[in-house]
């Protein structure tokens, strides 16, 4: 747990601002706390206003993601998510509260991201599961959404009807799920074939 996944610290664009040491330090459980609060923040609190079924994950997996190229540990996106969900009760204690499928995709982008990282051997590799760990987080969302509506939980995004929702929501989480992996791999990975080597991050200068 935490150990150093040396691969994508080689692909990570933001693990040069700092030196990797085998010992997790304080300010690297910092920043997964921070950005795990970060991602719950979003979507408690920021609304984008895009009407599009499945775009809660765009506020969640953004900070995660940075997260885990800033500590390209292994299992820094689960602490991320408990972060996250300690963040969902803390709001939830204020008033604040998300929805179904936000809150399972939140919560769920976290170990997905876990898997993904370890296919960073490889950058279109990593890229490809990035991608498909969003479409998974927001396949899930998606499956946990209907199921409220189904049973009566809840209703439409942004007013739309039941069979207006039903009608777009299959492709719109896929669609945002897909955009938001791939988007966030470009961002903050190399996922080219220039790369640091692994030993470089096993404790030595760089």
């Amino acid at each position: 747990m935490l150990a150093i996944n040396t691969a994508l610290a080689g692909r990570s664009r933001l693990v040069s601002l700092s030196g990797r040491r085998d010992a997790v330090q304080a300010w690297e459980v910092a920043v997964l706390v921070g950005c795990g609060l970060l991602a719950s923040a979003g979507v408690l609190l920021v609304d984008l206003d895009l009407r599009m079924p499945g775009h809660a994950i765009l506020r969640s997996v953004l900070p995660m993601s940075l997260g885990l190229a800033a500590v390209p540990r292994r299992g820094a996106g689960l602490m991320m998510s408990v972060s996250a969900l300690v963040g969902l009760l803390v709001g939830g204690g204020m008033g604040y509260s998300a929805g179904a499928g936000a809150t399972t995709s939140l919560l769920a982008t976290g170990p997905l991201l876990d898997l993904a990282a370890r296919q960073a051997s490889r950058g279109t590799r990593l890229l490809i599961a990035f991608a498909a760990a969003g479409l998974l987080s927001n396949l899930l969302a998606f499956a946990v959404r209907g199921l409220t509506r189904l049973s009566g939980g809840g209703g439409g995004m942004g007013g739309r009807s039941a069979g207006g929702w039903w009608s777009i929501a299959p492709v719109s989480y896929a669609v945002c799920g897909l955009a938001a992996g791939v988007v966030c791999a470009i961002i903050w990975f190399r996922w080219s074939s220039r790369s640091r080597s692994a030993g470089e991050w096993d404790g030595g200068p760089s």
